[in-house]
């Protein structure tokens, strides 16, 4: 019985030493490279997770594209060339500060656009809620509905 506890910490470990092994670890010669590096691979989303970066992506496009990176840091490349290779290939999706251009427009201005819409419709219907229909009614009906009020009031100061 003491054994099983021992199994499971051994297996579990095991687990933890391959999730460990995805990442590959990078050797830089320079710290300044090494900065650029961390931060391209933090900038950079994987296309296959859609919402994760390829720092945090284990899928294998993910570390093909940190090899990618890695290697043009190397060769000097500067975060914009790295950037821009990377947006040729896979599109600006690829970015998650995509540049403002005409494709990027609406990526920009949605949000603003969404918002001001929200604002003109809650408006809209705000107005509409508030303003009460008038109904003309003639004397006759005007005495009538007085009558009734002060016929209720009688009763509700008797009770």
């Amino acid at each position: 019985m003491k054994t099983l506890p021992l199994i499971w910490t051994l297996l579990l470990s095991l687990f933890a030493f391959n999730a460990q092994a995805a990442f590959n670890t990078y050797q830089f010669d320079d710290p300044e490279k090494q900065k650029r590096f961390d931060y391209l691979i933090n900038e950079l989303r994987c296309t296959v997770c859609q919402n994760q970066t390829i720092a945090d992506s284990n899928a294998s496009l993910a570390k093909d594209l940190r090899d990618k990176v890695y290697k043009m840091v190397q060769e000097g490349k500067n975060e914009q060339q790295v950037k821009d290779f990377m947006s040729e290939r896979f599109t600006d999706f690829v970015l998650y500060r995509p540049p403002v251009k005409k494709s990027t427009y609406p990526l920009y201005a949605g949000p603003f656009i969404m918002l001001g819409l929200g604002i003109i419709f809650l408006v809209i219907y705000i107005r509409k809620r508030t303003q009460s229909p008038t109904v003309e009614i003639d004397e006759h009906e005007h005495q009538r509905i007085k009558a009734m009020l002060q016929e209720e009031h009688k009763e509700n100061t008797h009770d």
